[in-house]
């Protein structure tokens, strides 16, 4: 029996949280097109009768501006102390010499693969030039091309992730798929509709927290409160005559029930809390 922690850093952008869910079969981590999506250190357990993965999906590594960027830095600092193998995604299209000072940085201590993303685009003609780049580099035990997105080559990756493994026992019972709540799953899918439906900062101003989740007989009660820094901004989120909060509602409901495989009744309310994201108390009311 093999098991151990797995762990993916990369720039923001590079689809780490494709590549956690493309590995997991299962949808655990939000995705959108805008960076810095993911601001949590995000686990997903994969187990077999051969080996136990703990995958953890990290924020992208930025330099932090304020208090929740640090925080989410801190995620990423949490994730290179338990690590058995560490995943280096860079996507096919990065500057390459840019990606390896951040790679570099983080003074890994134990093996890491270097995973180039992407791999399905225009930019066929690089992979060579990328394995020739990262081939020789101190950090990379070896050179891995996938393409996150239609889990091109991530079945190959997962073959050489598990012959990096140490034997062990399992840390998980095996039908656990994260150590997360539902109720964190339930906030970051009405989050990732934010991001979907929202431009400009709305988003990165913007955090939920999930303040009701009752199970009854017929369906599963969920009270939501969006937060936002300014007036203006839950402005825009209600949209006129409420028709965004309505759409952000609907869409958000539709893939917690896929996810919860039941009925909910959800309720979405948005609330200003100024600065929240220097806010030290108000970082650890939502979960940061």
């Amino acid at each position: 029996m093999k098991s151990g922690f797995v762990n993916i850093f990369g720039k923001p952008n590079a689809g780490k949280s494709t590549l956690l869910n493309a590995l997991m079969k299962e949808k655990l981590a939000i995705v959108s097109s805008k960076v810095q999506t993911t601001r949590h250190r995000i686990k997903g357990i994969l187990s077999t009768e051969a080996y136990q993965i703990i995958f953890s999906d990290t924020p992208g590594i930025i330099d932090p501006k304020y208090k929740l960027h640090e925080k989410m830095m801190k995620a990423v600092r949490s994730a290179l102390e338990d690590a058995d193998l560490a995943l280096l995604l860079v996507d096919l299209k990065e500057n390459w010499t840019e990606v390896d000072g951040i790679f570099s940085a983080l003074r890994l201590k134990v093996p890491s693969l270097v995973v180039v993303n992407k791999i399905d685009g225009p930019a066929k003609g690089k992979i060579e030039e990328a394995k020739a780049f990262f081939k020789d580099k101190v950090y990379a035990k070896e050179v891995v091309f996938i393409s996150a997105l239609n889990s091109s080559g991530v079945a190959e990756l997962l073959d050489k992730i598990v012959a990096f493994l140490p034997e062990g026992e399992p840390f998980y019972a095996d039908d656990e798929i994260s150590d997360l709540p539902t109720k964190f799953f339930v906030s970051e899918i009405i989050r990732e509709k934010i991001f979907g439906l929202m431009e400009d900062e709305i988003p990165y101003q913007t955090t939920v927290l999930v303040q009701e989740f009752k199970e009854k007989s017929t369906l599963i009660k969920i009270r939501a409160e969006i937060i936002v820094q300014r007036e203006s901004q839950k402005a825009i989120i209600l949209g006129q005559g409420g028709k965004m909060i309505k759409q952000i509602g609907t869409d958000s409901r539709k893939e917690i029930e896929k996810f919860l495989e039941q009925k909910i009744f959800l309720e979405l309310f948005v609330k200003v809390r100024p600065n929240w994201r220097e806010n030290e108390l108000y970082l650890k009311e939502y979960g940061y």
